[in-house]
């Protein structure tokens, strides 16, 4: 089997694993309680879009929301990694958007119903390109932002996060085994808000990385 390339992780990953609610501020303006233990979710690959495609909404959907990430790329695969050595599985980093259908959330949530459909649809994850472990030195403490169509929607500091990176890793590994190319969404700032069919996103990591992507309806 030839070497895996981790800079195209979004190729052949497994699993992407979402921590929600780690940012107090955001579970606060979606009236959510601050919790005491990560809220994990997932998403399957087929959640992944690259720049130059478009983020498709469902047509179940009427309020598709942004929420921008730090993602962290798994290099090095594990079970029940001590905090300790939690950065050392890490391979990278990527920016990524959770794209929710906040609607079909509020449904699921009411029900207390899984979130498979307001989060697992395609192209429900865009990521950047692949960012090298040694561009960001201090995860825990960059700044991320979201336009849309030129207007700042959010703006917040991961050393804003509830629950820290090496703690997600530890905690994620005690019960799903970590993989390489396995990429875990940090949780997203507040700021999250509808997007419609023809908007133009931006999103970046300081003078890390930028990306964009339109917003489109599939094709019936």
């Amino acid at each position: 089997m030839t070497a895996r390339n981790i800079s195209r992780f979004w190729e052949w990953g497994r699993k992407i694993i979402c921590v929600g609610r780690n940012y107090a501020d955001h579970a606060k303006e979606l009236k959510n309680a601050i919790p005491t233990e990560p809220v994990l979710f997932l998403k399957p690959p087929t959640a992944y879009v690259k720049e130059g495609s478009p983020i498709l909404v469902p047509l179940y959907t009427s309020n598709l929301h942004h929420e921008v990430e730090l993602g962290v790329v798994i290099g090095k695969g594990g079970t029940a990694i001590p905090q300790s050595a939690a950065m050392e599985h890490v391979a990278g980093y990527a920016l990524c958007l959770d794209m929710t259908a906040r609607d079909i959330q509020d449904e699921c949530k009411s029900k207390g119903l899984p979130w498979t459909m307001a989060k697992a649809f395609n192209t429900s994850c865009p990521v950047s390109e692949f960012i090298p472990k040694e561009r960001i030195p201090d995860p825990g403490n960059v700044s991320l932002w979201l336009k849309v169509n030129d207007q700042l929607r959010q703006s917040g500091c991961t050393s804003q996060m509830i629950f820290s990176i090496p703690y997600l890793i530890s905690y994620i590994s005690d019960f799903i085994t970590l993989e390489e190319g396995d990429l875990i969404l940090t949780g997203t700032p507040k700021g999250v808000s509808a997007v419609q069919e023809h908007d133009e996103l931006q999103a970046g990591i300081e003078d890390i990385v930028m990306m964009n992507f339109r917003v489109d309806r599939p094709e019936q």
